[in-house]
């Protein structure tokens, strides 16, 4: 090494050391914050031993920043700090949207849901925030138990409520608990509520938070909105003559330990299906997840036990819902018997083919009726749309953005259904978030029409692929954990931002959509405005051979995501085989061209 090369390496060295030094300094004197009387015994003796501890990576990781509000509320590993998740963090969460919520309606009655799931300090972190609101003066509907997250954005609605919120972390791992805010529609706060319930949050410091409640302002709700709830869930049924036919359908379902557990059994009940068997080991309420790596649909390992118990029991079709039961991951037998899983961007597929397919053939599609998707999710459901002449809006990714096109468009169009690759789907509009119990119920409904024809969800989908073109979607996520993480996946965005590829796996980029500038570059080199509500760290290149390359940091996991799709041909159902190797070789290319 030349000694210009030695002195750059010991420069940057140097920068580094001071950098961290200064990190080290400003994190510690937060964290001495937390040794103050304000905090509990138990916060102040965990701070105290990251404090004294040689190694200060936890320390970084738990002062370094606050948690923030992304694409789903408030995230993150629970234990002290302000990085983290605990009652004070979650405290001064809530008294920021208590003192939000009564400034929007002031001189109102105000009033909030508050739910959760089964994660280890849920039901405490909900018991808490029922104490804030109610000594803010506002009205507290505290569900007496773990309940879906959909069935919490309906009962904002169906109570008449102002705001709402439910503590889950969704299919994040057993570490982790977080904070989904909701605003009177049900639907997830949006801007401008968001960054001004951030800035009351902001504002807050840990003595201002009100812990001590008015028990006379919280009402213990349960069963009569679970009732009212599955009561509107089953009025979305499109074909209940198929269900009579097929009500042995042979299901097997599992909530992965979540919240999930009673609704999703019950509301199969009332759709009709009386062949419905449960994985008992993953039906106890745990917050630890002990039957599972990770209780996420998504993984093929969370399927494991369920698949299992579908062989045994020669079962049509396994679900299975994650913690918080907004997502549904699902399996079904292939053309050869075997259980195979069913992605998240073919679980939307389905639905949406369904819901047209069976609105048209039932004389129950208006003019007016329009669907959703995400902008990473499949295009082939733009070319079911298209062909139906239904109307199709593209959104971000983020349910609060389907509900928002739903809002829009409320008393003058019919919402019929949305979802996004992430396993999320919402058939209804009398709830604003997905919903995993509707989606059970529908999907369970999918598969007796399937059933009713000699077919399986698999046939569907294959008949999909021939009538509308192949498609592969691949989701490949570049986990970037800390402070320097963040600052990696910051860098790999500017870079892609400022050297655009010109060509994908072989094809030329033809279009650009950068949506942090809301601007599109065509083939000609011409630039034109999207048009999206505001703008977003979000980032697609569409090519010649009709691949597309969709890059995104994570609003709630420190990751960058690539979406990758690829299309094909299908001549026959037999054909898959082939088309998905081609595939396969498609991506390939293209995780070699973007360096993943």
């Amino acid at each position: 090494m030349s000694d210009y090369k030695k002195d750059n390496v010991l420069t940057y060295k140097i920068i580094e050391f001071m950098e961290n030094q200064d990190l080290i300094k400003v994190v510690t004197e937060k964290a001495q914050e937390w040794l103050g009387p304000a905090f509990d015994a138990e916060t102040q003796a965990e701070v105290k031993k990251m404090l004294e501890n040689d190694d200060k990576t936890e320390l970084i990781e738990s002062f370094y920043k606050d948690l923030e509000f992304g694409t789903g509320g408030l995230r993150g590993i629970m234990g002290a700090g302000s990085n983290r998740m605990n009652i004070y963090t979650v405290g001064a969460a809530t008294q920021g949207l208590a003192n939000y919520l009564n400034k929007c309606f002031a001189g109102q009655p105000v009033s909030v849901v508050v739910g959760h799931d089964c994660r280890n300090n849920s039901r405490k972190f909900a018991e808490i925030s029922a104490d804030i609101f109610s000594a803010n003066g506002i009205k507290v509907y505290l569900f007496d138990d773990l309940r879906p997250t959909p069935e919490v954005s309906f009962a904002i609605r169906h109570l008449g409520c102002q705001s709402g919120i439910n503590i889950t972390a969704s299919h994040n791992p057993r570490e982790y608990n977080g904070y989904k805010a909701y605003w009177d529609d049900g639907a997830q706060v949006l801007a401008p509520h968001d960054t001004a319930i951030i800035d009351e949050v902001n504002k807050v410091k840990v003595a201002d938070i009100k812990f001590n409640g008015n028990k006379e302002l919280i009402q213990i709700i349960g069963e009569d909105v679970d009732k009212a709830y599955l009561e509107k869930v089953h009025s979305i049924s499109i074909d209940p003559a198929v269900i009579k036919r097929q009500k042995d359908l042979n299901i097997v379902y599992t909530p992965l330990h979540g919240a999930g557990r009673t609704l999703i059994p019950a509301s199969l009940k009332v759709w009709g299906f009386e062949n419905v068997h449960c994985v008992e080991s993953q039906m106890v309420k745990d917050g630890n997840f002990p039957t599972v790596v990770s209780p996420n649909p998504e993984n093929a390992e969370a399927l494991t036990l369920a698949i299992k118990l579908a062989k045994e029991i020669n079962a049509d079709i396994v679900m299975a819902s994650d913690p918080d039961a907004d997502r549904v991951g699902m399996a079904c037998k292939d053309d050869k018997g075997e259980w195979v899983l069913i992605n998240g961007n073919q679980t939307c597929l389905l639905f949406l083919y369904y819901i047209i397919k069976n609105r048209l053939a039932t004389g129950k599609m208006q003019p007016g009726d329009f669907i959703v998707k995400t902008i990473v999710t499949t295009e082939l459901i733009k070319a079911v749309a298209d062909k139906n002449k239904v109307e199709m809006l593209d959104c971000y990714t983020g349910f609060k953005w389907i509900a928002r096109e739903i809002r829009l468009r409320e008393g003058k169009q019919q919402y019929i259904g949305g979802g996004e690759e992430s396993y999320g789907f919402l058939a209804e509009d009398f709830v604003r978030d997905k919903d995993a119990v509707s989606a059970c119920s529908l999907l369970a409904e999918i598969c007796a029409w399937a059933k009713d024809q000699g077919k399986t969800l698999y046939d569907v989908l294959m008949d999909i692929y021939v009538e509308y073109g192949f498609s592969k979607e691949t989701t490949v996520n570049v986990v970037k954990p800390g402070k320097s993480g963040a600052e990696e996946i910051k860098a790999m965005m500017d870079n892609f931002r400022a050297n655009p590829p010109k060509e994908i796996g072989g094809s030329k980029v033809c279009v650009v959509k950068d949506y942090k500038t809301l601007e599109m570059t065509g083939a000609d080199g011409k630039v034109s405005k999207l048009d999206m509500p505001e703008p977003s760290n979000v980032l697609q290149y569409f090519t010649e051979d009709g691949t597309k390359i969709s890059v995104r940091p994570s609003g709630t996991e420190p990751k960058i995501k690539f979406y990758i799709e690829v299309k094909g041909q299908m001549g026959c159902p037999k054909c898959y085989a082939g088309a998905n190797a081609d595939a396969e070789e498609k991506v390939k290319a293209v995780r070699a061209s973007l360096g993943i």
